[in-house]
């Protein structure tokens, strides 16, 4: 061991400009304002409409606002993990796009793809090459284009997703701050009930596969629900236990964005009164792998330095995990 732990030193975001509300949608499908909101909380979310772009787009925007904002060069970062269930292309790594945009050129880049639990998963994996000192500077990006694989014919599933990109900048430190503990898990019985029918190699695309509009998420929401609940709270509660803290030392609950009533019922277990839990789920909807970060962009200026934070998500696999780590810094490095 080195003694370093892995800290994020900054947080920067990027948001397409088109503003999708429900009352628009209700217009597309059988849904209305009222409907969502009371199922899912969800109020408007912002759609990537511009030909030609996808998640690198957002991706690279907000890595290079992140570079920008903590004065770092695009030289001296060492790796980008690009969280994404919605790649440029199959292939090259959607990661690779990202960093030849933003100009980093020595760093080695690729994707991670764990649902909704892509950030965390990836944040983790940052996390060991820091605390190993094999690298100084890592960029974790959670960049989705959701709205590229949302069937608007479904309104189980259309209102639900939005598309958003946000980064951080993982650094070491020898201090008490940073990425303290995790716990990362998955079952592959989730298969069934959260998934993207055709478009791998089990089904290729094909016209059949097209016209059958198999190309979309497949979700059966109570499902999924119980699943997200359950999980969510549990392995909070467990890093909670194993690291000392009682909800009164928390400071932030950081949450997957999913569902308002998902939210809800983890905190309720945690026992955390709502000013402690970051919600932006009603302005920006599931932005999947980027809705962990875009929370604490959102949140950045208001976060102390040593303040407890847990995250906490659950995505497609099924996959799910909690992060406790103490802040690193107060408010923005750019500011």
């Amino acid at each position: 061991m080195t003694g370093l732990r892995a800290s994020i030193t900054g947080v920067a975001a990027d948001l397409p400009e088109y503003i999708l509300n429900n009352e628009e949608l209700s217009r597309m499908v059988d849904t209305s304002d009222e409907w969502i909101m009371t199922r899912i909380g969800i109020r408007e979310r912002r759609i990537l409409r511009e030909p030609g772009k996808g998640s690198s787009h957002l991706g690279a925007n907000a890595v290079k606002a992140l570079l920008d904002k903590t004065r770092t060069k695009p030289s001296d970062i060492d790796l980008v993990i690009c969280a994404t269930v919605t790649p440029d292309h199959q292939f090259p790594a959607t990661a690779n796009i990202i960093s030849h945009k933003a100009g980093i050129k020595n760093a080695f880049s690729y994707d991670l793809n764990a649902g909704c639990s892509g950030f965390l998963y990836a944040l983790a994996t940052a996390q060991q090459f820091i605390e190993t000192g094999k690298i100084k500077k890592a960029v974790v990006v959670g960049a989705e284009q959701m709205s590229s694989i949302v069937d608007y014919q479904d309104r189980a599933t259309c209102p639900i997703f939005g598309d958003a990109a946000a980064a951080v900048l993982v650094e070491p430190t020898e201090d008490d701050t940073g990425l303290v503990d995790s716990i990362l898990q998955s079952d592959g019985t989730g298969l069934p009930h959260l998934h993207q029918k055709a478009g791998g190699s089990v089904k290729p695309a094909s016209h059949e596969t097209v016209n059958a509009r198999e190309h979309f998420i497949y979700q059966e929401g109570q499902y999924v629900f119980k699943w997200a609940v359950s999980k969510m709270a549990d392995v909070s509660l467990e890093i909670m236990k194993r690291n000392g803290l009682t909800h009164e030392d928390i400071a932030w609950l950081v949450p997957h964005q999913a569902n308002m009533r998902i939210i809800e019922a983890v905190a309720r277990r945690m026992k955390l009164e709502k000013e402690k839990v970051m919600v932006n789920i009603e302005k920006f909807g599931n932005t999947t792998a980027a809705t962990l970060p875009l929370c604490l962009w959102e949140w950045e200026e208001r976060l102390k330095k040593g303040d407890n934070i847990i995250l906490a998500t659950f995505g497609a696999g099924f996959t799910w995990g909690a992060m406790y780590l103490k802040w690193g810094y107060d408010g923005s490095p750019g500011t």
